[in-house]
């Protein structure tokens, strides 16, 4: 299901897209902050009782409206028809309706990481001992999960993490 900020964030960025090829002068920040708005939402989605998420959401939300509304500025020069035209798309959008549909992604993400931590994903070339990856996760201090026999994602602090990492580079050798 999406949600309505999805919805939002799809129609700005249709606008933007239509407006970029009419040849607008868009500015600078905005593509950036998409991509930020963008990320708030999927991370919301992932765990939306978190509530350091949920004001990171209404954040991506306020950034977003601003957006809108320099967006439609711009609109504004097309003529009023334009502009109606993607008022009726936010619109419909506020009412639950699915304008825009997100293309499939062939990327993979790590689900339910655990908020506040880093997270580190390795692939190795064959299987290996379970053991003796809980050995240098647990000495390190890190939450792993063993996605299959060769994927394991690994949390916990950034600086652990690494020499966690680090200590677990000649398996990549094997």
């Amino acid at each position: 299901m999406s949600l309505p900020s999805e919805q939002n964030w799809l129609i700005v960025f249709n606008l933007l897209t239509d407006l970029n090829k009419k040849g607008y002068d868009i500015p600078k920040g905005i593509n950036p902050e998409l991509g930020l708005i963008r990320s708030s939402i999927s991370s919301y989605k992932k765990d939306p009782s978190h509530p350091d998420l949920i004001n990171s959401l209404a954040k991506a939300e306020m950034s977003l409206n601003s957006i809108q509304e320099t967006l439609l500025e711009l609109a504004s020069q097309e003529g009023e028809e334009y502009v109606d035209k993607w008022l009726g798309l936010f619109k419909d959008a506020m009412h639950g309706k699915e304008v825009f549909e997100f293309p499939k992604s062939r990327s993979t993400f790590i689900v339910n990481t655990p908020p506040g931590l880093t997270t580190g994903r390795i692939t190795l070339k064959k299987a290996l001992a379970e053991e003796r990856v809980q050995e240098i996760a647990e000495w390190n201090g890190l939450i792993i999960e063993f996605e299959d026999d060769v994927t394991v994602d690994l949390h916990g602090d950034k600086e652990d993490l690494k020499t966690g990492l680090k200590e677990m580079g000649s398996f990549f050798l094997e």
